[in-house]
């Protein structure tokens, strides 16, 4: 392959795949960081061009995780996905006339609260749209254990978004009448 060819090449890998690979970094670095990352994945991709396979989505997402890596054991700064969502579910939740999007803050809020691994398996396979294998690929385990922890992360999803959306104790019901002990 001449390099016209290449460079054509990845540049249609970058065009197809960039959004997605940022999407995820953001989700693991936080928006700031995102864009320094995705560039130093697309270096990568660039020097070992003829090594990706296809699908690359699966590759640059294990590049792109590897460069988040990196970046949190040089910075210190291992809760910087939490900071985020935190930073995600604590803003007001506006009034909706689109349940759809109400039902995207919840989602959101329920996903900072959940431990680091069922967030990653559940963005990469909902968010990244990645099969269980290609999940399996990214972060370095079996399709198998993908399905048991994706399976898991989902009910730990669906309990925290019932926890969320239930009322609390006493909250729009009538309260019982105190005695007065005076």
């Amino acid at each position: 392959m001449d390099d016209d060819e290449a460079r054509h090449r990845f540049t249609a890998m970058y065009d197809a795949h960039r959004n997605q690979v940022w999407a995820y970094t953001a989700c693991l670095a936080g928006h700031q960081r995102a864009d320094d990352l995705v560039s130093e994945t697309f270096v990568v991709a660039w020097r070992r061009f003829g090594d990706i396979p296809d699908p690359p989505l699966p590759w640059l997402l294990v590049v792109a995780r590897n460069m988040v890596r990196q970046h949190l054991r040089t910075q210190g700064r291992q809760g910087s996905l939490e900071s985020e969502l935190r930073s995600w579910a604590e803003i007001e939740a506006p009034i909706f006339p689109d349940e759809t999007a109400a039902a995207r803050v919840d989602i959101v809020r329920a996903l900072a609260r959940l431990p680091e691994k069922d967030r990653e398996v559940l963005i990469l396979t909902a968010w990244q749209d990645l099969t269980p294998h290609e999940t399996a690929l990214v972060i370095g385990v079996t399709p198998t254990a993908i399905r048991v922890r994706l399976h898991r992360a989902r009910r730990r999803l669906a309990a925290t978004l019932d926890t969320q959306r239930a009322p609390s104790p006493g909250h729009g019901q009538p309260q019982p009448a105190r005695k007065d002990t005076r």
